[in-house]
């Protein structure tokens, strides 16, 4: 049970909890799911659509159905002898007045036991900020907030507790200015809370804040103490100046600072995740802290509750490496306490981890893999055809005018953050270096402004997500990656600073700080390495999936997380090769097709991967519909407007016409959605600071008028027409995808809704309900086997496909789990058009077959199998030892072997994928 047989990824929420999950289990057990990993159930932010923003992680989210609600869920899996994996989020907290921890720290500032538990800098460069938080989210310029009375001191009757109100924000004030407060009101009401509070004057303790607080609630409960509290609070209205000045004067003395939002990216002095300032970075590398954080998910794992974990956005943490060897190691020394009846398997433990093309998964973390992005980033660029690229390339650069590269729109955008987004973090990682330069006579000279010169072109030039250098340094393959990043950087730094780029490496992991005798060089080394290990992954992602991505367009399809614009494709034997290695490394590792974070559905990207095989005809196309258009009407910039081509092309509705104007008008507000939050992203003509309303209403205007039924919308029918190659080949290609990814070495995972036709877009759209009812109804009329691609539009084809493959697994687990993949050899006219392997287990077998780069054998029509005889005598070659003719498990048609010869015209007669088994 604890190692997965295949996954279903659920989000929770509020709309969709505990009750609402238990209603699927029996249609995904039927499916062939083994296990449900759901997203974040620990208390998350009051309706939160993701439960990432968690504000106590000690007890489960009541919006989801809380304790009780998981108990009945559980129940459920139990009966049908599933599992539950459950996303925890170690490296951040969402902040404000529902997180108690960071409601303390405000309140008390370092005097707070949670004030380290936070990644606070308490003596940033700024002194205004010494001992204090910046807390930026004030709508407006501080001052014009204040004045205009949105700002208000306030108080928590039930509570006893004053506060400082922004709207839903709520701000403690600390304990040492209650007396202040109180003493505005001259109110002899009053006398006994300010006594209280008088004795905690100069060294206030919480036990003594408590006493005064708790008079202050008594007191408030007759009409004449109430009365008394609003004098006091009175004394703070900004409606006079005296008013003003004393509120303003209170503020001053808080732990905390409130700031415009906008002074985020340049005064922040506390870590948050990537750029979202309502998400703090919290230090579970402390023993205390981990275990505070863990308590309630090691109890849910001793009871029998869950039966692993995905850790969320890993690189986020100090050091992810002892995190999940610690993490592992508790699991392991809990595992003997679960209830009998569970069979005594170690928990399933996998991270959330980006790996560049060619970057191996640390062996030493103790994990069983990651959450698939990597294998998304393999299938998908299998799927594209390496002739299609030079042409598709010539398209964008004379579209968009542009010559850059993939990576150099990489670099353009990191500099851009550094200087924006991200300045803030880049100051404190650079400070940390300065301060390491200073405590040797021979580097000391070197300015802030030299290292942040030098260190930012190191950053530009970082080629993965971060290094996991740690007391020890670094390791051989960090070394690597940072020679890398060197060899880059050295082209871009004035030639009389290049010594300082060595110094910054060594700094960064080349020396040891375990080797420094004095403890305090030792920490500051230890600070640098730790700053930088934690800038380069928001750096990486917000350059690459939120920026990069938005602004190159040569192929959406390979704009997807994990992926590499850059790398246009895979060749066939590498991929066999990557699930050679996958099998000798991590077998159990999670296999991915779509996430809850993907930028376009998995069916999305298979048919847009099939204009790499036409690339001709797309480009001919795309250019006659740019001259569709009236002369006169705005459009968008002609980048954006073949960018918008793609996602109509990709995204459209299978069966969707050209006179359904109501679905015309729900799919036009869909890629809307979408084209709103690219042109933001892209951070060019617009972004979310300050966006280009004017822009954006053209774009939007552009898109509602092409896709407007009607005798004048000559793009409509064009476009439609030329769409109906293409679609077919996308669900060729998608079946391909899917087959692969339940087949090849790991656990593949079916993300909610991708069991029909998945064309959603980025969040939120690919986070929309689930239409369960349509899929319970398939599910009960399917017949035995497939009789072939009748009726797929529906989508019900590939609902199918999933549940004789998964099915079949859980027949013969271990041919799955334990069997070897061996690369199959295609010989014949249409060798190239083919994808075969085998998996092996003792005396069982099973041959997989799928249509590859299909377009050539569909020559244009209108269904998603190619013709029988369009394969010629192009056949798989088969072992010796089998020589037995195999079923398909999908159809049931069983195939002829001639000579070691299996016809592809035979196997794939029915569906672009065979599944054959003996």
């Amino acid at each position: 049970m604890a190692i997965p047989r295949a996954t279903v990824r659920l989000q929770l929420h509020k709309g969709f909890g505990f009750d609402d999950a238990a209603a699927t289990v029996a249609y995904y057990h039927e499916l062939g799911i083994s296990h449900v990993y759901a997203s974040p159930i620990l208390t998350a932010r009051s309706g939160s659509t993701h439960g990432y923003d968690i504000v106590d992680p000690t007890h489960i989210n009541p919006e989801l159905g809380g304790e009780d609600g998981l108990r009945r869920f559980v129940a459920r899996l139990r009966a049908a002898n599933m599992g539950l994996i459950v996303d925890i989020v170690p490296n951040h907290m969402g902040v404000g007045p529902e997180n108690p921890w960071w409601q303390h720290v405000l309140e008390w500032g370092q005097a707070s036991p949670y004030a380290r538990w936070f990644d606070i800098d308490w003596h940033p460069a700024d002194e205004s900020l010494h001992g204090k938080l910046l807390a930026p989210f004030l709508g407006q310029p501080y001052g014009d907030t204040l004045a205009s009375g949105d700002i208000k001191l306030q108080f928590d009757a039930a509570r006893g507790k004053l506060f400082v109100s922004y709207y839903a924000q709520r701000f403690p004030v600390a304990p040492a200015d209650y007396l202040r407060v109180l003493r505005a009101a001259d109110a002899p009401r009053l006398d006994a809370a300010i006594k209280a509070f008088e004795q905690g004057e100069g060294d206030f303790t919480q036990q003594q804040a408590d006493v005064g607080q708790g008079l202050l609630r008594e007191l408030y409960r007759d009409s004449e103490g109430a009365s008394a509290v609003h004098a006091a609070l009175a004394a703070y209205s900004v409606e006079t100046q005296q008013g003003f000045d004393a509120l303003h004067g209170l503020l001053e003395r808080q732990h905390y600072r409130l700031a415009w939002w906008r002074c985020a990216a340049d005064g922040i002095n506390w870590r948050r995740f990537f750029e979202v300032t309502d998400l703090a970075g919290v230090r579970v590398e402390q023993d205390d802290v981990f275990e505070a954080t863990h308590a309630l998910v090691f109890r849910l794992y001793t009871e029998g509750l869950i039966d692993g974990l995905r850790i969320d956005h890993v690189d986020g943490l100090a050091d992810p490496g002892a995190y999940c060897r610690k993490l592992r190691g508790r699991l392991e020394a809990l595992t003997a306490q679960r209830p009998p009846e569970l069979p005594p398997a170690p928990a399933y433990l996998i991270v959330e981890k980006i790996l560049a093309p060619d970057e191996p998964l640390r062996a030493d973390w103790r994990i069983d893999g990651t959450t698939g992005y990597d294998f998304m980033e393999q299938v998908g660029a299998l799927l594209h055809d390496p002739a299609g690229e030079a042409a598709l390339d010539a398209l964008w650069s004379e579209t968009s005018g542009l010559e850059r590269s993939f990576a150099e729109e990489v670099r353009q955008a990191r500099r851009q953050l550094l200087a924006n987004n991200l300045a803030g973090e880049f100051d404190s990682a650079a400070r940390a270096l300065h301060a390491v330069a200073r405590t040797d006579l021979r580097t000391r000279d070197f300015s802030l402004a030299a290292i942040r010169r030098v260190f930012a072109e190191l950053l530009v030039h970082f080629p993965v997500y971060r290094t996991y250098a740690d007391a020890n340094g670094r390791d051989e393959l960090d070394q690597a990656i940072i020679d890398r990043a060197l060899e880059q950087a050295r082209n871009t730094v004035e030639r009389t600073e290049a010594p300082l780029l060595d110094l910054l490496a060594h700094w960064l992991g080349g020396d040891a700080p375990r080797h420094y005798g004095n403890p305090r060089v030792r920490r500051l080394h230890q600070a640098a390495i730790t700053r930088f290990q934690q800038l380069t992954p928001p750096l990486a992602a917000k350059s690459v999936e939120d920026t990069a991505f938005y602004r190159y367009g040569r192929l959406l399809s390979r704009n997807e997380v994990g992926a590499d614009p850059g790398r246009f494709s895979m060749p066939v034997p590498s991929f066999h090769a990557a699930c050679i290695w996958r099998t000798q490394q991590f077998p159990h590792a999670m296999l991915a097709t779509a996430t809850h974070d993907h930028k376009r559905g998995e069916d999305v990207r298979a048919r847009l991967a099939a204009l790499s095989e036409m690339p001709e005809s797309w480009s001919d196309a795309a250019h006659e519909w740019m001259q569709l258009q009236p002369a006169e009407m705005a459009k968008p910039q002609p980048a954006d407007e073949l960018m918008l081509y793609q996602t109509l092309a990709g995204a459209w509705p299978i069966g969707l016409s050209a006179n359904d104007a109501e679905g015309l008008r729900h799919f036009a507000e869909r890629v809307d959605g979408w084209q709103t939050k690219a042109l933001r992203e892209a951070k060019q003509v617009s972004d979310w600071v300050l966006p280009n309303e004017e822009y954006e209403a053209t774009c939007r205007s552009f898109l509602q008028a092409i896709l407007n039924p009607g005798p004048d919308n000559l793009f409509l029918p064009a476009f439609l027409d030329w769409l109906g190659r293409l679609i077919p080949a996308g669900a060729a290609k998608s079946l391909a995808q899917i087959v692969l990814r339940m087949t090849t070495p790991g656990v593949p995972d079916l993300y909610q809704g991708t069991d029909f036709w998945d064309f959603s877009l980025v969040d939120p759209d690919n986070r929309r309900p689930v239409d369960y009812p349509s899929r319970e109804k398939a599910m009960q009329e399917a017949t035995p086997l497939l009789a072939g691609m009748e009726d797929w539009e529906s989508g019900i084809v590939k609902q199918q496909v999933i549940r004789h493959t998964l099915n079949y697994r859980a027949q013969f687990p271990d041919l799955f789990s334990l069997g070897e993949y061996v690369p199959l050899d295609v010989q014949g006219p249409y060798a190239s058009h083919a994808i075969a392997f085998m998996r092996r287990h003792q005396d069982r077998s099973i041959i997989v077959i799928a249509a590859h780069l299909p377009c050539a054998l569909l020559a244009g029509q209108r269904t998603p199998v190619m013709p029988a005889s369009a394969w010629e005598d192009t056949a798989v070659l088969l072992p010796d030892a089998i020589d037995a003719a195999p079923t398909d498990i999908l159809t049931g048609n069983q195939a002829s072997i001639k000579t070691g010869r299996l016809l592809l015209r035979d196997a794939l007669s029915l569906l672009p994928v065979a599944l054959l088994a003996q």
